[in-house]
């Protein structure tokens, strides 16, 4: 059996960084990755990408050199993806921030709307519905990060954490701040509009949740498999016959029932923007879907059925 000799340089100076000789041929990039932080131990495997060539793009974890189009001696180029943290941790700390900075403002601590307003209660019964609200989803996403989502890539780059954490947090206390104010005025259609809001939002809820579960049953645990996801006997999940992304479908639903509910413009806006960020996800993943299953069901559309 013939062996590999592995050449690593860096992707920008083109100096040669590793030699690895005698590598299997049945070695994957995930193993060659564990060979080089030997070697450079600053770089642990998270934080690598290596590539055929210095602005293609990284290869699998799971690729084996010998399937690769390069010769016995291979020359693969690496880039520093930066410090890494894990997607549960990001996850985690996203949504226990506005969970908890909602709660500031529900509770009136002190120093938020002045002294003579300092832990007493709202008279209107929808601040406190929102309330339980918006806390039911973060402890949902909250649970759903510990027990249902399987990751496909276990890290991010740790700098994402700051900017999703301003996005969640600095949103929270916004719209918390206004709806939970002294001054805060109910709907205009009152409780009508209130309940009609509770039930979009809580079937969303639902129709999100079991969306999770079905693609948690899809993928098998420490698997990377990628099916194409179908209805179940669950009624939420039948959304797949029309998008690819029901998920996202369900949530957006979710955030536009709170935006009726509570009637305040911050969480319309976070509706907006929300909306807007999904639907790039949802179009990225309909083109992997469609690139990846030759029999993708023709009729789906990324998130929004018949439109888009």
């Amino acid at each position: 059996m013939k062996h590999y000799e592995v050449e690593i340089l860096d992707a920008k100076t083109r100096e040669k960084l590793c030699f690895l000789d005698k590598v299997e041929p049945q070695a994957t990039i995930a193993e060659i990755k564990s060979l080089f932080t030997k070697t450079h131990p600053q770089w642990y495997p998270a934080r690598q990408s290596l590539r055929l060539d210095p602005k293609g793009k990284s290869l699998k974890d799971e690729d084996v050199l010998q399937k690769l189009p390069v010769g016995t001696t291979a020359t693969l180029y690496f880039r520093d993806l930066g410090a890494q943290i894990s997607w549960v941790t990001v996850f985690l700390t996203e949504y226990a921030g506005p969970l908890f900075i909602y709660l500031l403002f529900y509770f009136r601590v002190p120093f938020i709307y002045g002294h003579k307003y300092d832990f007493t209660s709202s008279r209107h019964t929808v601040v406190h519905l929102a309330c339980t609200c918006h806390s039911l989803h973060y402890v949902k996403r909250l649970l759903e990060t510990l027990f249902v989502h399987r990751f496909s890539h276990g890290t991010m780059p740790l700098r994402n954490i700051f900017k999703n954490c301003t996005y969640y947090w600095g949103f929270a206390a916004w719209m918390a701040y206004y709806i939970n104010h002294p001054l805060y005025t109910p709907p205009t259609y009152g409780a009508q509009q209130v309940k009609l809001a509770l039930a979009i939002f809580v079937i969303c809820q639902l129709g999100n949740f079991s969306i999770h579960m079905a693609l948690r049953d899809l993928r098998p645990a420490g698997s990377k498999t990628r099916k194409i996801p179908y209805p179940t006997k669950n009624p939420f999940t039948w959304l797949f016959l029309l998008v690819s992304c029901p998920n996202y479908t369900y949530e957006v639903g979710s955030w536009i029932g709170f935006a009726i509910m509570t009637q305040c413009l911050p969480v319309a806006l976070f509706s907006l923007v929300g909306f807007t960020q999904m639907t790039i996800w949802a179009k990225g993943k309909h083109r992997s879907y469609l690139k990846e299953f030759r029999d993708y069901p023709p009729l789906r559309m990324p998130i929004i059925p018949f439109l888009l």
